[in-house]
């Protein structure tokens, strides 16, 4: 009896010990500011600025206010337990940023540089919420507008724009990444409608879409068409892809679809092959391109602001030269990957972006935020490591960035074959004839 009392009062010594809530980081760490009070801007060294309109500064603004003020406080909690933070989507919607460039349709009608800055101002505070308006706005909306009836129009995009529905864009499978174009979801002509069978991976936005962008093929041409399929479809199911180190407030899913039927009225008149889908990839494209402009200026701003408060060997880490030329070096991959993906969208604006061009601008700006990121990693030390301090979580969100919309090698091929007219996508096939040698 004495010797389970003693065990009692170990336990209850381990428990006052251990069964702690963790503390909070800024009692914890008090030497530096966390990313939920989100550092001032500090990486426009050559003065952008000067390149925008009045209306283009001042939606950047106001989409930085909003994003400083109503997600850089919640981020960190949500990005750890890798779920989505609902209360944020009216106020994002309040901003009157989804539709991009769509005009009508109560949808902003943003010229494609306005478009890109709000793209890059919430990527600056979180990638997780750029890549939600991204594939609601930039995809499945700019779809349904470029592609759609008139009907369809009026029927789908007021509500997206105000955010009341969300949308997600289904052309992935888990066979066809890369080789999107070879896709399996197959689209079957039946009395009134037609009927969807196949799986899309990595969808964002899957698990809680109203309404879905999907791409089948037409069996009857063997050419790839797109739908419209609504959430509560007979035979959908969406589940949420678990476990990803990256953007992971996104909800990335899979979607089945079993027998679902789509009625005619939600076939996409404008997407009668694969080729009609890269309209809409041209702008997406431009977009994601500044994800990481956003990411790597958020990074700068916060080392900037840390190595000014944190103190080693009795000195601000900022008056050690090293340190310096890091900075430096960060923030002049920020200046170099701003004004590519500025020139990028004055291309398209102009008429005159090539697909080969859209897609060094992608490949080369990710690259480039790699590295921009290492070194704030590097610059942080231990608190660059956990997300409190935002560099450890925009290290791994740049990670699928570096990779959706093109991986960095199939953009670097699309560009090669655009400057030397030879396409190199795929192995040469081998031959049965032997070599004399």
């Amino acid at each position: 009896m004495t010797i389970q009392t003693s065990k009692s009062q170990d336990d209850q010594k381990k428990s006052w010990y251990f069964n702690h809530p963790p503390l909070d980081v800024s009692m914890a760490f008090p030497q530096a500011t966390p990313a939920s009070i989100f550092p001032p801007c500090t990486s426009d060294y050559y003065q952008f600025s000067d390149l925008l309109s009045l209306e283009e500064q001042a939606l950047r603004l106001k989409v930085r206010e909003c994003v400083e003020r109503d997600v850089a406080p919640i981020m960190t909690k949500y990005w750890e337990k890798a779920e989505f933070p609902f209360e944020v989507v009216p106020k994002l919607g309040a901003l009157n940023i989804a539709g991009g460039t769509i005009k009508g349709y109560g949808c902003p009608g943003l010229s494609v540089t306005a478009n890109a800055l709000a793209t890059a101002e919430i990527a600056r505070v979180d990638a997780s919420c750029s890549t939600f308006i991204l594939v609601h706005s930039s995809l499945a909306m700019l779809t349904i507008s470029l592609c759609g009836s008139e009907v369809q129009k009026q029927k789908y995009l007021p509500s997206l724009a105000k955010l009341d529905t969300i949308a997600c864009w289904g052309l992935t499978e888990p066979d066809y990444g890369s080789d999107a174009s070879g896709l399996r979801t197959t689209a079957t002509k039946v009395e009134g409608g037609w009927v969807i069978e196949g799986q899309k991976r990595w969808i964002g936005n899957s698990t809680f879409a109203d309404v879905l962008v999907i791409f089948a093929k037409n069996k009857d041409t063997n050419q790839i068409n797109g739908f419209i399929v609504k959430k509560n479809a007979s035979g959908l199911q969406a589940t949420k892809i678990e476990n990803k180190i990256g953007l992971r407030m996104v909800q990335n899913g899979d979607i089945l679809l079993q027998n679902v039927f789509v009625p005619d009225e939600d076939r996409l008149p404008g997407v009668n092959s694969f080729q009609d889908t890269s309209k809409v990839l041209a702008v997406s494209r431009v977009m994601v391109a500044w994800q990481p402009i956003g990411i790597t200026m958020g990074v700068y701003d916060m080392c900037h602001r840390y190595l000014q408060e944190r103190k080693q060997f009795g000195a601000p880490l900022a008056a050690f030269q090293i340190n310096q030329q890091k900075l430096v070096q960060m923030l002049a991959n920020v200046q170099a990957m701003f004004l590519m993906g500025w020139r990028l969208c004055k291309l398209y604006e102009s008429g005159k972006m090539t697909p080969g061009q859209a897609s060094l601008g992608k490949s080369w700006i990710t690259l480039r935020a790699r590295e921009t990121v290492a070194l704030g990693r590097e610059l942080l030390g231990g608190n660059g490591i956990i997300s409190d301090f935002l560099v450890a979580k925009a290290f791994n969100d740049l990670e699928p960035i570096y990779t959706y919309e093109g991986t960095y090698d199939i953009n670097t091929l699309v560009t090669g074959r655009e400057i030397t007219g030879i396409a190199s996508f795929k192995p040469v096939a081998k031959t049965t004839q032997t070599s004399r040698l």
